[in-house]
């Protein structure tokens, strides 16, 4: 039994498949970004899901695919404690990036690969290999055009009284707004990016507003500033994205990036269905 597992800050997916592709279960869990969470974090939300709890001993290989994984010290991290708990499996973990090249990418195809989820990744695929110009320093300072960047606008353009009343009426409906709930999510609980990529919904869903339109214009151009154009072959090569943000700015990437003369390929939410046929072809 194989278990592929495609984990961002937010969700992890799981899904154990035979020798032939064939699926033998699927599943979900709270994401497992170990930049963020505690070696007993993990290996809670990781036991508390049934399906995996009772598959686990029958586990003979894993390949985990993991925001937060992108140094090695995070890879070998992760490795020790999903080999304390899957000790019948031999264990990989791959940056979340991975994922979306082979979820996203022809065999031997070069593409620039882009992460547009809870957080943001891009890289350039040669046919072979990885290539990545900047090492991601997280949802603080970087992670332009993603979830939590949307989310961390839409809240300061509340509290800023920027945002216009009609839209404030809306979101206090949908949101709890309460100062102190806010700061106990930022600062007190796991997973604050996620938090902030929880108002990005409120966002796409109103991204024909001028005062959503802006930032999502802004953060898009940021993004491929930062990220797209820091590979020389840019215009040459395919540009795939994978992730809830990407899939429903579909329309406004492709603008953007047309703007630049830059070629937009596949869009996908998800990479799993790739994944499985990566593996069951590479195994």
């Amino acid at each position: 039994m194989i278990l592929l597992v495609d984990s961002g800050s937010t969700k992890a997916d799981w899904t154990a498949v035979d020798n032939n592709g064939g699926t033998l279960f699927a599943t979900a869990t709270l994401g497992l970004n170990p930049s963020v969470l505690s070696g007993d974090e993990i290996i809670e939300r990781i036991s508390t899901n049934e399906s995996i709890s009772t598959n686990k001993k029958n586990i003979e290989k894993v390949f985990f695919y993991g925001a937060g994984c992108g140094t090695e010290k995070m890879k070998m991290y992760l490795k020790e404690l999903l080999q304390n708990y899957f000790q019948n499996a031999e264990i990989q973990v791959y940056e979340d990036t991975y994922a979306a090249v082979f979820g996203t990418t022809p065999k031997g195809e070069k593409a620039i690969v882009c992460i547009l989820g809870t957080g943001s990744n891009c890289s350039y695929f040669d046919g072979e290999k990885l290539h990545q110009k900047i090492t991601s320093l997280g949802y603080i300072v970087m992670d332009d055009c993603s979830g939590n960047r949307f989310g961390r606008h839409i809240i300061r353009g509340y509290y800023f009284n920027e945002m216009p009343i009609y839209l404030r009426e809306k979101l206090e409906q949908q949101y709890n707004l309460d100062a102190d709930f806010i700061k106990n999510k930022l600062y007190k609980e796991p997973n604050p990016n996620a938090f902030l990529a929880s108002f990005a919904k409120f966002l796409i869903e109103h991204k024909n507003t001028s005062f959503c339109k802006k930032y999502i214009n802004e953060e898009i151009q940021l993004f491929i500033e930062h990220n797209i154009l820091q590979f020389e072959n840019a215009k040459e090569v395919p540009i795939h994205f994978i992730g809830s943000i990407a899939y429903y700015l579909k329309e406004e990437l492709t603008e953007a990036l047309h703007s630049h003369g830059l070629q937009i390929g596949n869009v996908y939410v998800k990479p799993m269905e790739g994944l499985i046929n990566y593996h069951i072809l590479n195994s």
